[in-house]
């Protein structure tokens, strides 16, 4: 489980294509510290396995649900990626409940720069519109943050200096994509509440 709170703006340094997969090598020396084969590290939001270290570089795989699911599959070399190890047991839940598996891509529409803070446009799935309510909480890029305004289908954020300078969400533009992971608890309700009004009466 993650927090969404990212501990490192990494970069990716090779991908490498296996046909219904791909190889990615990412540099992040924070997240590495101490990591070992098999360890779990958010990549923009996306929980992947450590397969290999080097240095303060690790690689990781990504098969095609992954792919076709988030916007990994755009990145490239040089590619800026948010990092961020699982919660370690008795830690600080500083951002909210992250799993780690995205639930589709949106796509920045539009910025509103203010003086110290940034708003941004988010358009947002149709399957997704149900789970974003102004002021939950929701995943960008591996990033926990809280809705300002649930639109029909879009959403916006407001943007700290902080995370404008220390996450990939300083630099993307209109028609950029973005990786969501709503609320999980969300989820767990709806499934609930569906299983309970498919109960036979008795």
């Amino acid at each position: 489980m993650f927090t969404g709170i990212v501990e490192e703006l990494g970069e990716v340094t090779a991908v490498e294509n296996l046909g219904d997969a791909s190889r990615f090598t990412l540099r992040g020396p924070v997240v590495t510290d101490g990591a070992k084969h098999g360890d779990s590290i958010a990549v923009n939001g996306v929980c992947l396995t450590v397969v290999d270290l080097d240095g303060g570089a690790f690689t990781a795989d990504v098969m095609a649900e992954t792919l076709d699911r988030s916007s990994l599959g755009a990145l490239a070399v040089g590619s800026p990626v948010n990092l961020e190890r699982p919660m370690a047991v008795g830690g600080r839940l500083g951002g909210h409940i992250v799993q780690g598996h995205v639930d589709g891509t949106g796509t920045v529409v539009e910025r509103t720069v203010s003086e110290h803070w940034e708003i941004v446009k988010v358009a947002l799935p149709a399957h997704l519109t149900k789970y974003v309510v102004e002021k939950g909480s929701i995943t960008v890029d591996g990033v926990s943050l809280t809705v300002v305004d649930a639109g029909p289908d879009y959403f916006t954020i407001s943007l700290i200096p902080t995370t404008l300078a220390l996450t990939t969400l300083g630099h993307k533009g209109p028609g950029d994509p973005v990786n969501l992971e709503v609320d999980v608890i969300a989820k767990y309700v709806e499934r609930l509440l569906g299983a309970r009004s498919e109960e036979p009466a008795k």
